[in-house]
C-alpha cells in the first residue's frame, strides 16, 4: 500500500531516543515534518539532519515540528543527537512498525547486492493528519528548501 497526497497520515507510535513514547496525536494542530533516513552517522543522513537543525527555527517559526526516524536503536540515536547537537526527537523503529505502516521499507541494492532498507522519505504532514507532500528524491543538503517551497 502506498500513500500519496491527501490520504491520512498513519497513527503511529515509536520510542524516542529516551525511550519515551511519541505518535502522531502529539502533533495534532501543528504541521510535521517526519523523515525517514537510513543510517545514524552515515554522511548523507547526517547532512540531512543538520541542514533540518541548522533550519529547525525557521521550520519552528513556518509551525513545523520535526521527527527523524531511523531502524538504529535509542543508544545510536541519542549518540547522534549528542554528537550533532539535534534539536527535534529520532525514533527508534528497531521493529519496523513504522517503516511498513509508512511502505518506507524496501529492497535495496548497492553494489549488485540485494538488501532491505529505508528509502530516505519525508511526509509532511498538516495539522489535521493530512499528508501535504511526499519528498522522495530529497536532496541532504538543502532538506530544508524543500520542505518550505
Amino acid at each position: 500500500m502506498s500513500l500519496k497526497v491527501g490520504d491520512p497520515s498513519p497513527q503511529f507510535e515509536g520510542i524516542n531516543q529516551d525511550g519515551e513514547p511519541i505518535k502522531l496525536s502529539d502533533f495534532s494542530g501543528k504541521k510535521l515534518v517526519l523523515y525517514f533516513y537510513p543510517k545514524d552517522n552515515t554522511p548523507g543522513c547526517t547532512a540531512q539532519s543538520c541542514n533540518l537543525r541548522d533550519n529547525y527555527q525557521t521550520l519552528l517559526k513556518a509551525g513545523y515540528a520535526v521527527v527523524g526516524i531511523s531502524s538504529d536503536s535509542e543508544r545510536k540515536h541519542r549518540n547522534f543527537i549528542k554528537k550533532y547537537d539535534l534539536p527535534f526527537p529520532l525514533i527508534a523503529d528497531t521493529d519496523l512498525k513504522i517503516h511498513e505502516q509508512f511502505d518506507t521499507w524496501k529492497e535495496k541494492t548497492m553494489f549488485g547486492r540485494k538488501y532491505m532498507g529505508t528509502i530516505r522519505t519525508t511526509f509532511v504532514i498538516d495539522e489535521q493528519g493530512i499528508i501535504q507532500e511526499i519528498i522522495g528524491k530529497v536532496n541532504t543538503e538543502d532538506h530544508t528548501s524543500q520542505i518550505l517551497n
